[in-house]
């Protein structure tokens, strides 16, 4: 048996939540391919109870709320760190609300993933990203869960790097409001239904 198949489900665990969305700080960035784990953490936010305001925690280096998901207690998190070191305010995030990292649900961008499509797992590798790379380093296990959000891959030869960094057109956003609303949506099965229900569900539509 792996490792993570020893892991209770998410849906059957006590305890706060942690949900984090990787994505970069600063305005520049806000529309770029890289943050659409903080667009669907933003969309996290208004459907808590009450709404979550996210707001500094000096001690870890990240926009922090707390609140609840249909009865479950979430912490939801951004790091206040560039993408390639987010697993430090992560890991600090984690330690401060004593939230082992099996706990941890991430928001994440996935070049190897179709534009629109959603995938969610638990460890495996980081398929490059270092956001993730991060998370790894400083939690010390692959072992959280992951919601993968697909921007596609660069057109022709520009540099992945360059691509990430791209702003979304005004066509692209109007499908990327439906595909942030069901990362939204996948989060709240993960908490009602567990890991193998929500990946059956939105695996089939996506």
């Amino acid at each position: 048996m792996s490792p993570s198949a020893q892991i209770p489900d998410i849906n059957t665990v006590s305890g706060p939540i942690l949900i984090a969305g990787l994505g970069n700080p600063g305005a520049q960035y806000e529309l770029t391919r890289h943050n659409v784990g903080y667009m669907a953490l933003d969309e996290l936010c208004e459907r808590t109870s009450p709404t979550v305001t996210l707001s500094p925690n000096k001690r870890t280096n990240a926009l922090v709320g707390r609140g609840t998901l249909n009865g479950t207690p979430v912490i939801l998190m951004k790091s206040r760190t560039y993408m390639n070191d987010s697993g430090r305010a992560i890991a600090a995030t984690a330690q401060f609300f004593s939230v082992p990292a099996t706990n941890i649900i991430v928001l994440h961008d996935d070049l190897d993933l179709e534009e629109n499509t959603l995938r969610l797992k638990r460890g495996g590798g980081e398929g490059g990203h270092n956001g993730l790379k991060s998370m790894t380093q400083h939690l010390g296990t692959k072992d959280y869960l992951r919601v993968r959000i697909g921007i596609g891959r660069p057109p022709g030869r520009m540099n992945p790097a360059d691509y990430v960094l791209k702003q979304f057109s005004a066509r692209e956003c109007e499908d990327l409001g439906v595909t942030i609303q069901e990362a939204a949506d996948a989060v709240e099965l993960l908490l009602q239904e567990g890991l193998a229900s929500t990946q059956n569900r939105v695996h089939s539509r996506h």
